[in-house]
């Protein structure tokens, strides 16, 4: 079992910054390949940016490339995603899990106001 707890979501002004963290305990996090996911409502949930093990190799949704960056410290048994230049578009639920899908998070909310 891996357990993954997201924190840093709020209400931020369009143009602004974020940056999320996601937290794993119980099977070594460093083996996990890493995912962000985003609901906004009505939508079905979507990839947005994941992150191998190593963070040697980062991949990001079209709609998110140039603003978010995610990165991981398995020391610290986190992985972030820093988020810069937000858009109303970006308003969602985000959910980390781990690759695979076997994990998830309980997600934070993150609200863009234009």
């Amino acid at each position: 079992q891996v357990q993954l707890v997201e924190s840093g979501g709020g209400l931020v002004q369009a143009g602004g910054s974020l940056r999320l963290s996601c937290v794993a305990s119980g099977r070594t996090f460093s083996n996990y390949v890493m995912n962000w996911f985003r609901q906004a409502p009505g939508k079905e949930r979507a990839f947005v940016a994941g992150i191998s093990w190593s963070a040697g190799n980062t991949n990001y949704a079209d709609s998110v490339k140039g603003r978010f960056t995610i990165s991981r410290d398995n020391a610290k048994n986190t992985v972030y995603l820093q988020m810069n230049s937000l858009k109303p578009e970006d308003t969602a639920v985000y959910y980390c899990a781990t690759g695979g899908g076997a994990f998830w998070g309980q997600g934070t909310q993150v609200t863009v106001s234009s």
